[in-house]
């Protein structure tokens, strides 16, 4: 839910090769055909993003049933998803800044998942926490409770029990931060 709240843009985009942009830094581009914005302003036509194509060892497609977990690239030691198999379907987050698009969230976040179809269990989410940041704060708790009480009662179905906890991850309130402060620096 975090991530719903701090994206500029929420995008379904097919992935295609992409080329330098003339004014912008000198790295691999992709282009992101959009298929359905779910936040923000749908653009004119295809984004460029700082990434690559994945060429075989690199083509990694997330694991649809994974909702908690960045995809297995961050944990390359890039701590973000930095390839993309050409044709893919993936949801985006991302802000712009300085004019270019890039990732939301930071280290580790959920910024750019496969989803291969229109029920995928990730796309669902996103599309519930988009409701529930739309409502009064006062009202967010609520409206997660009910959907978990809804999604946890479906026992026989192993999705909607990921969904369910995948909710009680965000009651539970944010990440704790990857390091705590830092000790005060030496006054000599």
């Amino acid at each position: 839910m975090e991530l719903v709240g701090q994206a500029d843009l929420i995008l379904l985009a097919t992935v295609s090769p992409g080329d330098f942009e003339p004014d912008g830094p000198p790295t691999q581009q992709i282009l992101l055909q959009p298929v359905a914005v779910l936040k923000g302003t749908i653009p004119d036509g295809p984004l460029a993003l700082s990434a690559m194509i994945a060429t075989d060892a690199e083509a990694m497609l997330s694991n649809p049933y994974e909702l908690n977990e960045a995809h297995p690239q961050s944990y390359t030691g890039s701590c973000t998803r930095y390839a993309f198999p050409s044709g893919s379907r993936v949801l985006f987050f991302l802000t712009k800044e300085d004019g270019h698009w890039r990732e939301a969230g930071g280290p580790f976040s959920r910024w750019a998942e496969d989803v291969l179809i229109d029920d995928a269990p990730w796309l669902r989410l996103v599309r519930f926490y988009l409701k529930v940041q739309a409502l009064p704060e006062a009202e967010r708790d609520a409206a997660l409770i009910e959907r978990r009480a809804f999604w946890g009662a479906l026992g026989d179905d192993p999705v909607a029990q990921l969904m369910a906890l995948d909710i009680d991850r965000q009651l539970a309130g944010p990440n704790p931060p990857l390091r705590g402060e830092l000790p005060p620096a030496p006054e000599d």
